[in-house]
């Protein structure tokens, strides 16, 4: 025996196990737990109680203005239904009676009950309330208070483009006249045909809810446009069972520095919502951005959602921004965080989620966009990057999601890293690039190079991908077939599937399909009574 060899063979083999612990143990699943966020601490009760006190008609030609600067609190202003009031109009700030004053048509036991969203079809049973492109159709002023509309349609003049067809706020430098307790329910709120519009309603007050309502037609070439948009503003918002159509934005919340110091958008409630682009505005002159973004708010609660048809345009077609931006340089206190995105379906987009952590152009002081949870949703025909996620994101958690589609789990790029990563539970494709990073490569490398420390990557599926690339405790089945759905179309797991209950927590791996379908039920239609109201405000488990 060549006893030199021997050593050596032995040398070698103790190196080599030595080496492979190591990276069995560097590359082993963290135990690590991510700070979840924190739900909105205020939600806005819309409870229908029409007072029935006071009633002042106004009927075609009538002066509504005058009606307005009349009543009081408790009272109750009627529409005639098909006729048309001419803005602007200016809500007053009342001092005196007490409770709501609603604004309702007169057809309104013609009209969807509560809880049921109206449509164009609709409209013949609605007064209309439109302005030339001089103004808005409604303005407040300020502080001006407890208004509820009911059943109205709000529209420019025939061939008029207006910017804000709904202003509330008047761009306050304090939080003491923001207007507040204003709703929108059962409304028709729409741009011109032909021109279009850049803004539904600016929602710069406290207390504002648009609920059941059809937001539908804003697009410009050159600016952006938003069914809904609020920068200005403390919170609380509600939005909830719309329809919303925007070109830009269909809802943006930031994206301008507010007037107010210090002021973040708050306490938001986004569900049940149909975010929609028409698949013909491909066609038309627009610019198409996203149809969802968050600049400047916490505590936000998205759930029971579809967001569906985005492309790349004047962005790259991302659905989802979650991107802390201090717009102009005079908010550094501008954040993003306390996101909770539960329950959602997002359908035909170029891309899914861009994060961005930290601001680079005009940065937020030491605040970076943190605590955000994406759980349980489902994207389907989602063609590109998945998830995007850059500069610094804190506490990001992405769990139990289904994605069947794209050519990247993730990507990755800009400095600082990433802290507090939480990955677990999710069924994606490894597509042609996998959970990637800009300079770094798949897998291990990506998350050694763009994650501090105490990152848990464990139970997922990845579908076409490579053991070796990635920690352990990860599985990597050969195709779709093997990961044992019902059938195609279906995205239950089958009793007989690997991966049944084997996540994390027990459950099933991937989304809560039973869960996503009872929160997204009736959103194409609007019909929300029959719904159970314990997905609403459950917390976050």
């Amino acid at each position: 025996m060549d006893f030199s060899n021997f050593l050596s063979r032995k040398v070698m083999n103790f190196f080599s196990l030595a080496i492979h612990a190591l990276v069995i143990v560097f590359f082993a699943p963290w135990t690590f737990a991510a700070t979840l966020p924190e739900l909105p601490l205020v939600y806005i009760d819309t409870t229908f109680n029409l007072p029935l006190v006071n009633v002042i008609t106004v009927n075609s030609g009538d002066n509504f203005q005058k009606a307005l600067n009349r009543a009081e609190l408790g009272d109750v202003i009627v529409l005639e239904a098909g006729a048309t009031f001419q803005g602007p109009f200016t809500l007053p700030n009342k001092t005196t009676g007490s409770g709501w004053i609603y604004i309702m048509s007169s057809a309104y036991n013609k009209l969807p009950p509560l809880g049921t969203r109206v449509s164009p079809s609709d409209a013949p049973n609605m007064p209309s309330i439109n302005v030339t492109s001089g103004g808005s159709a409604i303005r407040t002023a300020d502080n001006a208070h407890h208004y509820r509309f009911v059943g109205i349609e709000f529209s420019p003049a025939e061939g008029e483009f207006v910017h804000n067809l709904i202003q509330i706020g008047n761009a306050d430098t304090t939080e003491e006249t923001l207007p507040h307790n204003i709703f929108f329910d059962r409304c028709y709120i729409h741009g011109d045909p032909a021109l279009g519009g850049r803004r539904g309603i600016a929602m710069d007050g406290k207390g504002i809810a648009v609920i059941d309502s059809y937001v539908s037609g804003f697009i410009q070439t050159g600016f952006d446009t938003q069914a809904l948009w609020a920068y200005n503003t403390l919170g609380p918002l509600k939005i909830v069972n719309n329809y919303l159509e925007g070109a830009g934005e269909n809802v943006l919340i930031g994206g301008a520095d507010p007037r107010i110091v210090n002021c973040v958008p708050s306490d938001i409630e986004i569900r049940h919502n149909h975010f929609h682009k028409p698949l013909d505005w491909k066609e038309r002159r627009g610019t198409i951005k996203n149809l969802f973004e968050l600049k400047n708010a916490k505590r936000v609660l998205i759930e029971g959602n579809i967001f569906e048809n985005n492309w790349g345009d004047a962005q790259t077609g991302f659905a989802i921004l979650f991107t802390v931006r201090n717009q102009s340089g005079k908010a550094p206190w501008s954040t993003v965080e306390d996101i909770t995105f539960r329950y959602n379906k997002i359908i035909n987009s170029d891309h899914g989620f861009n994060m961005l952590g930290i601001d680079l152009t005009y940065p937020s002081g030491s605040d970076v966009q943190t605590r955000i949870l994406i759980q349980d949703n489902l994207l389907t025909d989602v063609r590109g990057r998945i998830f995007q996620i850059l500069s610094g994101n804190n506490d990001l958690t992405i769990d139990h999601n289904t994605v069947l589609s794209g050519t990247h789990i993730a990507t990755h790029d800009g400095l600082p890293k990433n802290d507090g990563f939480v990955f677990t539970n999710n069924i994606l494709l490894k597509g042609s690039y996998g959970f990637f990073g800009s300079g770094a490569g798949e897998g291990n490398p990506c998350l050694a190079a763009y994650y501090e420390e105490g990152w848990t990557f464990d139970k997922n599926v990845i579908i076409g991908g490579h053991s070796n690339r990635y920690p352990q405790g990860n599985w990597f089945p050969p195709d779709i077939t093997s990961v044992g759905f019902i059938d195609d179309g279906n995205y239950r797991l089958a009793p007989d599937s690997p991966f049944k209950n084997a996540g994390t927590d027990g459950k099933d791996i991937g989304a809560d399909i039973d869960a996503i379908e009872a929160a997204t039920a009736g959103v194409r239609t609007g019909n929300f009574l029959h719904l159970p109201r314990s997905l609403k405000i459950a917390p976050v488990e």
